[in-house]
């Protein structure tokens, strides 16, 4: 692949300011710079420098992001900034989407990809990923609402109940709740539909990937096959 394509591929531009780039000495492969915009080399495995900084060739982009409570998951955010915003400029412009929605007030485990087909696999209904949320209310959570939780609640707009795969009480106000739906508001609506009310929401794994502990907030990292693997159920 030309060398302008492939930077043009990550981020860094269309293929005119990438051969500018190139020819101005911004780019160093394999510990020597190469002027050369036409110079071919492959993909796989590729890692390059663009003023400084080391990347590494990807077809894909999965990122994990540790969303913070005040972002909105929008490339055209209304009232909060984007969380686009925390991430790389090459990045952001190759065109990554979150996988699924987090609400401005909710924080934790966001996932971005330009990949369609595992961002369709992750918010398929049909798929049923997992998304275990931590959960912090503004009542008591007694056995009623715990029971009703995983029987089902009837929501506004649904045809049949909505149950929780898992829920376990961790403290008198603090619940793990785990859905494989990704409808608008759907925790906030379970709580609300058996009496209660979510105070703090946090998203704490999907599939069988787990929001790294040491991951900070506003913070992200890719995400290697392996990892991919375990979200989609497959690892």
């Amino acid at each position: 692949m030309e060398l302008a394509r492939l930077l043009s591929s990550q981020g860094f531009g269309s293929r005119a300011q990438c051969r500018a780039l190139v020819a101005a000495g911004g780019v160093t492969v394999a510990g020597q710079v190469c002027a050369d915009p036409w110079a071919e080399f492959s993909g796989d495995g590729l890692v390059f420098v663009v003023n400084g900084e080391a990347w590494r060739y990807r077809r894909f982009a999965y990122l994990a992001l540790n969303k913070p409570e005040g972002y909105e998951c929008s490339q055209r955010p209304s009232r909060h900034p984007s969380v686009y915003s925390l991430l790389p400029a090459p990045i952001a412009t190759r065109g990554v989407q979150a996988v699924g929605r987090l609400d401005q007030d909710t924080t934790g485990l966001l996932l971005l990809s330009d990949d369609g087909q595992f961002i369709h696999a992750c918010t398929s209904p049909r798929k049923q990923v997992a998304k275990e949320y931590l959960v912090t209310t503004r009542h008591v959570v007694d056995d009623r609402q715990l029971a009703d939780l995983v029987r089902g609640v009837a929501l506004h707009g649904e045809v049949s109940p909505v149950a929780a795969t898992a829920c376990v009480r961790l403290h008198e106000r603090c619940l793990r709740l785990t859905v494989t739906l990704g409808k608008y508001h759907l925790v906030k609506r379970m709580l609300a539909a058996v009496g209660n009310r979510v105070e703090q929401l946090r998203r704490v794994r999907i599939g069988g990937f787990d929001l790294p502990p040491n991951l900070g907030s506003g913070c992200w990292q890719w995400l290697e096959a392996e990892q991919v693997a375990a979200i989609l159920g497959s690892g």
